[in-house]
Parts: C-alpha cells; sequence; structure tokens
C-alpha cells in the first residue's frame, strides 16, 4: 500500500551522488528501475531524471524495511533513507556505479501496474504503443537526456539573445487568417458568429510591428502551426526561435545568428565553429548539389557535361540538349563494386520516380570503361566525360538529361543523397552554411504564373527592382537560409518599410489594392507612421534540438508528438464535441463534415 511523504524530503537526486558523499545520510526519490534479491543481499535500482543509484538491503537490514524492499516491483515510486558507501562489485559503466546507499529507512509512495512495455533505453517496443503511453516513454533514460538537452538549449538561447539586447515578447496565438503558404488551423469564434480565428503559423507581422512600436530587437520562441502533410522532421505544431532586429542589414543578423550557433555548440557539444559561416548563393548551390539545402560533407558534385556530348549521337542526350536542357552527372567515388547493376537499376527507378526519363552510367573498372549506352557512342566519349568528371579507377559516372536544367538539377540533387546513402558515404562532423541570394519568385505550373518564393514581405535585391516587372526569373531576395549537414534550420530575410514597394509586390502577386488592405491593411498602415529598417528570422528550435543530438525523429525530441495523420494516440485527439458546443459555434454537421 502507497505511504505518504510524511516529514521526508529529498536531499540528493539519484544521478548526482559521487564517492565525495560516502559517509553522508541522504534521502533519494524515484521509480524503481529493477529489483534483485541475491537471498542475503537485496538490491534496487532507483531512477529518476539525472540517472540510477543501487540501493543496498543486507542480513543487518531492519527486517521490516527489507520486507518493503523485497515487495517492490518495476516501477514502484519509493523514497529510500540511508547511508552512502562504497560498493562491493563496482559497475564502471555506470555514473554512479562505485557507490551505493545502505537503505535503513523506505516508504513506498505510490505502486504501480506492469507496464506495457519495459522502461529502458533502447527499446524496441512499437512506437504506436510507447506513444499510446508516452508519459511511460518520457521515463525511458533517452527520451529524458532529450528533453533535458532540449531545455539546456532553450535556456541557452534566452540567455545569449538577452545578453544581446534582444527583448523576449509574446504575441497572439488567435490571429486573422493571412496567406502563409500552408493552410491555416482555424478556431471558431462564439462571440463572432461566423467568423474565424487562425492559429500562428509564424508571428510575422506582429513582430514585424514591433519593430514599428521601438522594440529594436525582439525574440520569441514561438508556438507555430501549419496544417500540412507530417513527416519525420515535421510537426503540426512547432516552436521556433522568432527574431527580429531593426537598422539592421542582413549582414548584422547572420553575424548574431552565427555567434549565437557558435555559443550553443561550444556549451552543448562541445565543438569550436569556425565562423564567419561560408555564404554560397542559391544558384551555386543548386547549380553544385542540386539543392538549396546542400549537405557537403561529402563529394559528388553536379558536373555539366553538356558539351562533352554534344553531337555524340545519343539520343536523349541529344534530345535534351537540343530542347534547351542539358545533360549533367555526378561521379560516385570507388563505388564500382557496391554499384552493381541491380543497384544501378535501383537508382535508375529513383531518379525516374523524381520525374527523370532515366539514367546513363559509366563504368571505369580495372579491366576497362564499361556503359549503359557504350553502343551508341565512341570509346573517346566515354573517355572524355571520364576526363570531365574526373574519373579515377574504381569510379562509377551516373549521367541524366533533361530538357528543363532547373528540373533535371533537383532530380540529380536527390539522387546525389540516394547513391550516398546506398554507398555508405562518410558523413562525419558538422557543416554549417548560409544559402543567400534566393530567387524572389518561384514558377507555379498549376497557376501558370510567378508566385512569392518567400512571404510577400521579403525584400527583392536593389539591383533586380528593374526586373520586377520584365524579368521575374532574373529577381533575387534578401533572403537568407541556414543549413546544417543538409538540413534548413533557419530562413529569415530583409524586410519591406516602403509602402509603394511593398504594394508594388502585392500587385505583382496578384493582390488588388482592396485585397491587400483587407489581408495586410493594418501592416500598411502602421507603415505609414515611420517604420524602422529591419530583418529577421527564425531558427527551428525542435529542428536544431534533433539534428544536435543526432536523432532520427522529431518525435524523439518533443514531449507529446502527433503522429503521421496529425492525431495524438496519448489522448486519442482530434476527437468529436458535443452538439451543444457546434450549435454555439453556429455550426452543424452533416454526416462527419462540417458545414
Amino acid at each position: 500500500m502507497a505511504e505518504t511523504l510524511g516529514s521526508l524530503k529529498r536531499t540528493h537526486y539519484c544521478g548526482v551522488l559521487t564517492e565525495g558523499d560516502i559517509g553522508a545520510r541522504v534521502c533519494v526519490m524515484g521509480w524503481v528501475q529493477r529489483r534483485r534479491d541475491l537471498g542475503s543481499l537485496l538490491f534496487i535500482d532507483l531512477r529518476d531524471r539525472t540517472g540510477l543509484v543501487q540501493l543496498a538491503f543486507d542480513e543487518q537490514s531492519d527486517p521490516a524495511v527489507r520486507g518493503k524492499g523485497v515487495s517492490c516491483r518495476s516501477e514502484y515510486v519509493v523514497a529510500a533513507v540511508g547511508t552512502v558507501r562504497e560498493r562491493q562489485s563496482k559497475n564502471p559503466n555506470l555514473p554512479t556505479g562505485s557507490i551505493e546507499v545502505y537503505v535503513d529507512g523506505l516508504r513506498i509512495l505510490a505502486e504501480a501496474e506492469t507496464p506495457p512495455f519495459e522502461i529502458v533505453e533502447g527499446t524496441r517496443a512499437n512506437e504506436e504503443l510507447r506513444l499510446k503511453h508516452r508519459y511511460l516513454d518520457l521515463r525511458r533514460p533517452d527520451l529524458m537526456k532529450n528533453l533535458l538537452f532540449r531545455h539546456r538549449v532553450a535556456k541557452l538561447t534566452r540567455d545569449y539573445f538577452d545578453e544581446n539586447g534582444f527583448i523576449e515578447i509574446e504575441t497572439p496565438m488567435l490571429i486573422r487568417s493571412t496567406p502563409e503558404g500552408a493552410r491555416d488551423y482555424l478556431v471558431p469564434s462564439r462571440v463572432h458568429r461566423g467568423s474565424f480565428y487562425a492559429l500562428p503559423q509564424s508571428p510575422q507581422l506582429y513582430k514585424q510591428l514591433c519593430m514599428v512600436a521601438g522594440f529594436d530587437r525582439y525574440i520569441q520562441l514561438a508556438r507555430c502551426f501549419r496544417d500540412e502533410d507530417l513527416r519525420a522532421d515535421r510537426q503540426p505544431e512547432f516552436t521556433q526561435i522568432d527574431l527580429e532586429m531593426s537598422f539592421a542589414d542582413e549582414n548584422d543578423i547572420m553575424e548574431m545568428a552565427e555567434g549565437y550557433m557558435k555559443r550553443l555548440f561550444a556549451e552543448t557539444l562541445g565543438v569550436e565553429l569556425k565562423t564567419p559561416l561560408p555564404r554560397y548563393t542559391y544558384r551555386e548551390c543548386m547549380e553544385r548539389f542540386g539543392s538549396d539545402k546542400p549537405d557537403m560533407r561529402y563529394g559528388m558534385e553536379i558536373v555539366d557535361v553538356s558539351g562533352t556530348v554534344k553531337g555524340c549521337g545519343f539520343a536523349p542526350f541529344e534530345g535534351a540538349l537540343q530542347s534547351g536542357g542539358s545533360v549533367r552527372g555526378i561521379n560516385a567515388k570507388n563505388a564500382c563494386e557496391k554499384l552493381t547493376r541491380k543497384e544501378l537499376d535501383k537508382l535508375t527507378d529513383y531518379i525516374k520516380g523524381c520525374g527523370a526519363k532515366g539514367l546513363a552510367w559509366v563504368k571505369l573498372g580495372a579491366d576497362g570503361i564499361t556503359a549503359s549506352f557504350a553502343k551508341a557512342v565512341t570509346p573517346e566519349l566515354l573517355q572524355a566525360l571520364a576526363a570531365k568528371m574526373d574519373g579515377q579507377p574504381g569510379d562509377v559516372l551516373l549521367i541524366a538529361s533533361g530538357e528543363d536544367s532547373g528540373a533535371l538539377l533537383g532530380q540529380l540533387g536527390a539522387l546525389r543523397i540516394e547513391a550516398a546513402n546506398r554507398l555508405g558515404v562518410e558523413k562525419k562532423g558538422y557543416n554549417l552554411l548560409w544559402v543567400v541570394e534566393m530567387p524572389f519568385f518561384e514558377y507555379d505550373a498549376e497557376l501558370g504564373d510567378f508566385a512569392a518564393m518567400h512571404h510577400p514581405f521579403t525584400a527583392p535585391l536593389e539591383e533586380c527592382l528593374p526586373y520586377l516587372d520584365t524579368d521575374k526569373a532574373a529577381v533575387r531576395a534578401r533572403a537568407y537560409d541556414l543549413v546544417l549537414n543538409g538540413i534548413e534550420l533557419a530562413s529569415g530575410s530583409v524586410r519591406i518599410t516602403d509602402p509603394a514597394l511593398q504594394n508594388r509586390i502585392f500587385g505583382l502577386l496578384g493582390l488588388s489594392k482592396e485585397e491587400a488592405n483587407e489581408k495586410f491593411g493594418f501592416l500598411l498602415e502602421a507603415f505609414r507612421y515611420g517604420p524602422p529598417p529591419h530583418c529577421g528570422m527564425a531558427l527551428g528550435l525542435d529542428r536544431l534540438v534533433m539534428q544536435l543530438l543526432g536523432a532520427d525523429s522529431l518525435r524523439d525530441v518533443v514531449a507529446f508528438p502527433k503522429v503521421q495523420n496529425a492525431s495524438e494516440l496519448m489522448t486519442e485527439c482530434p476527437a468529436a464535441v458535443p452538439e451543444k458546443a457546434l450549435r454555439e459555434l453556429g455550426i452543424t454537421t452533416e454526416g462527419n463534415s462540417l458545414t
């Protein structure tokens, strides 16, 4: 039966006891990890958020106290009073493995049923079962450590930006719905029947208004919501480290972010980052790596071989070039043995799945050169391709062609990652870099027109202003992304503060003056009263912690995550609500749909 805490007070956490505490009287509290009854000796491993400590009982122990120890089962909550002593059988793999607590008082504070899975690090229990009982899953040392690490990152973040003059300001959770690129989560209003709030996809407009208000430097660990399909590094609700700076440009905020990352890596991982971080233009990244978030820890850069194969007679290459496209490839170094014909067929299927028409390959074997298209070209061409792509014996050249060079670069970028993963290419260290000068517009095939690549408050580069009306594809943005090991950690931009330019951009994006005023009138009006020049960015806190820990999924660094269909298995939300509640909101149901 469970007992009350009474006058007992915890003196130490389990995992912090050391040899320096030998001889001390302590009171520890936690959960029973396991009990080992050896007859004359009884041991209990007691666990709390700091780790484990061994509780010891022997033949000299009070029979009543020992009896309580014998009755303990896995996940019982107990308080133990005793003296720290040296362990006879030490455990070098445990931080407290050289000491134990010799118990002379024990209280069972709560009994526990047998949990549906074992509470151990690296469990193989089904994830769905663990998410259903997430409160038990979070007791596991690996997840516990992840959440404690996340706490450290959040605290360090607040400390760093506070020391640099940033003010933490909370912005509303119930806001006006504005287009942000993803679907909003909508909240019906009971008072204003037929009207809806939206949950913020970001605090973008409010933080800009903080700049107009004169707060100069803003920070918020902001909760954001996006109704979009999930994946390993995406949740419908997430936290971002949201920043905005007045009287600053992109160099200022990028330097501020670099200082933050340098301190974060040093204090959490003991890694010294070299700053300033390298900067690459969007165009260079796409040309070399086929991605606007490249992982540069390994080679396999994309090479344009259009000039080399021009006039070669191989129909796929010739067709692409005649249509204004290109032929490009990547060199899989020392891959001859691993990339068998079967594996090459798998890579061909993969790139076809990305939209390419096919994949040509050249193997530079010890016995000579072989190629999938050898019968269609001369041996001299294969030699020329090897020379152009820095091919050495043992390498495999993977080549694709396309009428749309932009699409081809993306296809080869995806193939580069897939091939590296299949080959087990070594990826060590932390590769941080900036990607700058992104396109301002991107072509939307469904719309048949250009759309904003970023939010509509991003400023174009000054030298690109003449192209706004004549050549949208040539316009570049004053935007910047921070990339770590092929993952986008942060995105930001210099903001438009000129009302005339802002209205011009709205018009180019298909928003009439009336529509712009309806959606963003409050911001445009604020800009009539002296907006300072400002810029900002947002770092994904969940994604940042995931990368620092090397976790496989955001679910490993979020306390109560959603699964792929945006439901939470533990509380079984979303869930139906009573009809009365819907009627109060002016909503009626027809079948399973709301009208």
